[in-house]
């Protein structure tokens, strides 16, 4: 058999959504079909996650689920591919006879090929032990459930090894892809009528560094932003995620010069102490990190600013946590996307002997969570009453009637409108908000 029904779940982080979109395209390319519902598939493909036990722990619960199906006619045929697949995907189709492929994040270009070879029987190994060697897949992702916006991952892997950090070791070393690759994806994305595009990788910021001494030696990652702001029928560029190491005044320059770069940035700071900082191996200071902050703010005064924090990191004491919360205070972020530390098995975070109760972590997150939401909520409730630009792209997930868009500053924002106004730009007067998102109604 070489196609079938295939259906694939994405989990985890806009890269994963970027490669399980490359994925479908290879596979109904060869003749595949999709299915939503993996029950009934020939082929299910895992793109997965391993940021968080959490999400390793949803895909297992998923994989029990084919045994009954498996036992009676040796269908579906499970296909893990990612971070997880590449840390602990070898034991995995061990424990589940089903899983008959597994490949790590950068031998994606093998996977369609192995897929169809497995259903014909056999189990599939495809890890990555030469963290800079790549086996891409070279399809760029067609438009899909939401033909209006699309993610490109402009590098690999990353450099940065922070110290709870699984990524480094399962997605490899930091490389860039080729300017001349992102612009062609873009322009053709642009073409098909994609009128958003984010710019995806661990840290774009770093992107170029490694071009070495060829033509491209002084190409960053401004340059290629300009560049992709400059393609013509293109509406708006964001990017993430950014390093605060390597954020640097040339992309706050293009950010300010070019109207269709959205003024939104997420920039994770992690701790807001600087020997949890220091322990994180984040390379940047509190105080440097807060400069920063003020030089974005500077420059760009409309700015939407989100972060990322984690609480209960090992050893992490309850002053050194409070200033977490006194650095979300005096910062302001528009959103922070919070967690209680998960241990890594194989970062040196995980190995050391004084981490943190599950009980405090979690009281320390509920803590920083009551925080900014009345945070969020006293920066949202200031757009009552402003006219907003927003781009209609899907049906809210919640509420009859209701489309869900985004403002430049990557504000959700709820209107009721008919379906037929998706994917349009509508000026929206925002009437409500809450922590999360807007309200509003249309002009």
């Amino acid at each position: 058999m070489r196609d079938g029904v295939f259906c694939i779940k994405v989990y985890g982080c806009q890269m994963n959504v970027y490669d399980g979109d490359r994925l479908r395209g290879a596979m109904t390319s060869l003749g595949w079909t999709e299915t939503a519902d993996a029950l009934d598939a020939d082929a299910v493909i895992f793109v997965t996650c391993s940021i968080r036990d959490k999400a390793e722990q949803k895909v297992i619960s998923e994989l029990g689920r084919f045994r009954p199906l498996w036992e009676k006619n040796k269908r579906p045929k499970v296909t893990l591919i990612g971070c997880m697949a590449q840390r602990t995907g070898a034991n995995l189709a061990r424990r589940f006879p089903w899983v008959r492929v597994v490949a790590g994040p950068r031998h994606m270009g093998d996977v369609p090929a192995l897929i169809a070879e497995s259903m014909d029987g056999g189990v599939f190994l495809r890890l990555d032990e030469d963290p800079s060697e790549m086996a891409d897949l070279e399809c760029a992702p067609l438009p899909r459930g939401n033909p209006h916006k699309a993610f490109i991952t402009i590098a690999h892997g990353c450099d940065q090894f922070c110290s709870y950090c699984i990524v480094p070791y399962v997605r490899g070393r930091f490389a860039s892809r080729l300017r001349e690759d992102v612009l062609n994806e873009a322009r053709g994305l642009v073409s098909r009528g994609v009128r958003e595009i984010t710019l995806i990788g661990q840290n774009v910021n770093t992107y170029g560094k490694d071009f070495g001494n060829g033509t491209c030696k002084n190409y960053r990652f401004a340059d290629l932003l300009e560049e992709v702001s400059e393609i013509s029928g293109l509406r708006r560029v964001r990017f993430t995620t950014s390093h605060p190491v390597d954020f640097s005044g040339d992309i706050l320059d293009v950010m300010k010069r070019r109207a269709n770069v959205c003024p939104g940035i997420n920039l994770p700071v992690q701790a807001g102490s600087d020997k949890v900082l220091r322990e994180m191996n984040r390379k940047y200071t509190r105080a440097e990190y807060l400069a920063t902050v003020g030089r974005i703010r500077e420059t760009l005064p409309e700015v939407g600013l989100s972060t990322d924090l984690i609480v209960g990191f090992p050893g992490e004491s309850r002053e050194e946590f409070e200033e977490s919360v006194s650095l979300i205070e005096e910062a302001r972020f528009d959103l922070v996307h919070s967690a209680a530390y998960s241990p890594r098995e194989g970062t040196p975070a995980a190995a050391r002997s004084d981490q943190i109760a599950p009980p405090e972590r979690a009281r320390r997150l509920s803590k920083i969570n009551e925080v900014q939401s009345r945070i969020s909520s006293e920066i949202n409730r200031g757009q009552i009453g402003r006219v907003i630009e927003v781009l209609l792209d899907e049906p809210a997930p919640k509420g009859e009637g209701l489309l869900q868009g985004r403002t430049v500053t990557d504000k959700v924002v709820l209107v009721k409108a008919p379906a037929e106004m998706t994917g349009r730009f509508r000026s929206v007067r925002i009437t409500d908000a809450s922590p999360w998102c807007l309200e509003g109604e249309l002009l």
